[in-house]
């Protein structure tokens, strides 16, 4: 790959005022990083520019046909103010496995690993460092093929951008209220539930909008409509009785990042963790019983999110009281490693 060119932003931005307001992809650095795809040229002129609005022709594919990928990662600011990215080459090789499910071209994952620290060494003093804060990074390629045509594109481009932020959610780590949806659908097995794609998150967006007063939606299986499957923007995760339990990969839903760490975590810790399908009714039934303990999102926005409450049609079911003994225990260590706050025994941190 071509060495990555750099043009300096002559006009700065100003930072944020206040790290502890900043909300979550709220602003932008002065930088990014750009490469373009052509067909019979592969990927080519990597560079790092001022941050700025895009020059697209109405027709690109994206516009009409959705062709489009992106990931999201985190880098942080430790103590002693060196900066890291929490295992970035995960996150590179699902967006290969979504490139294949768009049929866009696979990126080369240590190459894109190199320039999202270069990126960030460009404009690492937009870094935040109160508690709670990171800079979140967003990797995405969009089709730019200028035609009307149901095919995929002949041209790409490759873009990531920077964004200073701070918790996902606007109370942190209270246990947040989620809204079982049993009428609308957002994927299927053989679908595009797997990958990381905006089609996805646009099919989320009605029931979201509906679901007013709750933070997020939690899907059911679009076959049978019981099986859980995940939350608008989080794998999640069951305490029921002595077992972990969190829905199994099986084509409809994102293998995120943060869930496989927890997974990791949790199994090198002596629990039981279960990858099954895992049915609203068998939920319901364990917190009748008093053998529902805990239930958490995961993902790289909000890390772990306690789970208080779930409304399923006209049942609401409550969950504990407060942030869970577990959830708690499993926040403090991926967060503690995130932030060399506590050993990486696992190798899973990259130095910037």
């Amino acid at each position: 790959m071509a060495e990555i060119k750099f043009i300096k932003n002559t006009s700065p931005k100003a930072k944020p005022s206040d790290e502890t307001q900043l909300g979550f992809g709220r602003s932008f650095t002065d930088h990014m990083f750009l490469m373009d795809y052509t067909q019979g040229k592969g990927w080519h002129d990597p560079r790092i520019v001022p941050y700025g609005p895009l020059s697209l022709d109405p027709s690109c594919s994206v516009f009409h046909y959705g062709q489009e990928v992106f990931e999201g990662m985190k880098a942080y600011k430790t103590a002693d103010g060196s900066i890291q990215l929490f295992r970035p080459e995960e996150n590179f090789k699902r967006l290969n496995r979504s490139n294949e499910r768009l049929c866009i071209p696979e990126i080369d994952v240590d190459f894109c690993v190199e320039a999202v620290k270069e990126l960030i060494r460009v404009d690492r003093d937009w870094i935040p460092s109160a508690e709670g804060t990171s800079l979140y990074v967003r990797p995405f390629i969009i089709g730019c093929e200028p035609v009307l045509g149901v095919h995929p594109a002949n041209n790409y481009l490759f873009i990531i951008i920077l964004s200073p932020s701070g918790s996902y959610y606007a109370n942190g780590m209270a246990p947040v209220k989620i809204f079982v949806e049993s009428q609308y659908v957002r994927a299927v097995r053989g679908g595009i539930g797997y990958a990381k794609t905006g089609g996805n998150y646009a099919a989320s967006l009605k029931a979201q909008q509906d679901a007013v007063g709750y933070s997020q939606v939690l899907w059911l299986d679009g076959v049978e409509r019981k099986y859980i499957e995940e939350v608008g923007a989080m794998n999640v995760f069951f305490v029921i009785g002595d077992e972990i339990v969190t829905p199994e990969l099986q084509g409809s839903i994102l293998p995120g990042i943060t869930r496989k760490s927890c997974i990791e975590i949790l199994k090198d810790w002596g629990y039981t963790v279960s990858e099954r399908r895992l049915s609203i009714d068998e939920v319901r039934e364990a917190a009748q019983s008093g053998q529902l303990k805990e239930m958490f999102g995961t993902g790289t926005a909000a890390v772990i999110s306690p789970v208080g409450e779930l409304k399923y049609k006209d049942e609401t079911i409550r969950i504990g009281d407060g942030i869970g003994e577990l959830t708690q225990k499993l926040y403090d260590e991926l967060t503690g490693i995130q932030l060399s706050k506590r050993e990486d025994r696992f190798g899973w941190i990259q130095k910037i």
